[in-house]
């Protein structure tokens, strides 16, 4: 199966919508209520803003992982030696945001994050009752107040021809969370690893919405919802003067919440992080 592409409008658009999570780990939908325009906006933004030593006012706190994380302290991916191509911001709700920049922002993360909930209703909902049993408390319940949901706006700039050999923009990963909401980027290279063990493009259309599932879903799921592997590949020809801008938004419980016996959302997240390199 193919990711789908799932019309948010449409009636059938919880089950198709699931069944593609379920399958691959990702789907896609369109007609959603994010609206384009705020989207485009905020890029244009945030990409003024990685082009400005202004950036460096807001290096990132070690302890709190929110604020600028230059391109040199970048994530290593688990499994991979060389660091990504890419630099990005981290936004938590108590967390620090350029005064111009914040009003905008704050604005996303909430309809975002409201949509979030919604979506998080459609994978219980359309879940085996011997799934949705697994979890600890309903899935949007987990997300309610919770601090620890992250925006990241993040910024792959233009290759300049003195890349490390044999790094990417976004080595394949999985994702920590329970979903990922992501826009589309105003540049292609997202790349999913179906079941087959061979890399697809992820439908991204400027105006998708991307959705997958995090290593923290398919641990409360059992392993029934898959955290699949994807990547970010490098530009090729005259895209490589382009800068890509992506803004995942990615769904973390409180850190209370209960995931499985072995793990609540913070002694999962620790172990990932240290896994990183980021703590």
């Amino acid at each position: 199966m193919d990711v789908q592409v799932v019309d948010y409008s449409a009636a059938d658009a919880p089950e198709k919508f699931v069944e593609s999570l379920r399958e691959t780990g990702f789907a896609v939908l369109t007609n959603h209520p994010i609206q384009q325009e705020l989207v485009e906006s905020i890029y244009s933004n945030w990409l003024e803003f990685f082009h400005s030593s202004h950036k460096h006012d807001f290096l990132f706190d070690p302890e709190k992982q929110d604020g600028f994380f230059p391109s040199d302290v970048s994530e290593t991916a688990k499994g991979h030696a060389k660091k990504d191509i890419k630099e990005y911001y981290h936004i938590y709700p108590w967390g620090r945001v350029p005064e111009e920049l914040n009003a905008e922002i704050r604005s996303y993360y909430k309809q975002a994050s409201t949509l979030a909930g919604e979506l998080l209703k459609w994978v219980e909902s359309n879940s085996p009752e011997n799934v949705a049993g697994k979890f600890s408390e309903p899935l949007p319940d987990m997300i309610v107040d919770t601090p620890n949901t992250l925006l990241r706006v993040l910024h792959y700039p233009p290759f300049t021809g003195e890349e490390e050999p044999g790094a990417i923009r976004a080595a394949a990963h999985e994702d920590i969370n329970l979903l990922t909401i992501l826009p589309a980027a105003n540049e292609p290279g997202l790349q999913v690893k179906m079941k087959d063990g061979n890399w697809a493009d992820v439908p991204s259309n400027f105006g998708n919405l991307i959705i997958n599932t995090g290593d923290m879903l398919q641990e409360a799921s059992g392993g029934y919802f898959p955290s699949t592997s994807h990547r970010v590949i490098n530009p090729v020809g005259g895209s490589q003067q382009n800068s890509r801008m992506s803004l995942p938004l990615f769904l973390h419980p409180r850190s209370e919440v209960v995931l499985s016996e072995r793990h609540t959302q913070r002694s999962y997240l620790l172990e990932r992080l240290k896994e990183l390199g980021v703590i």
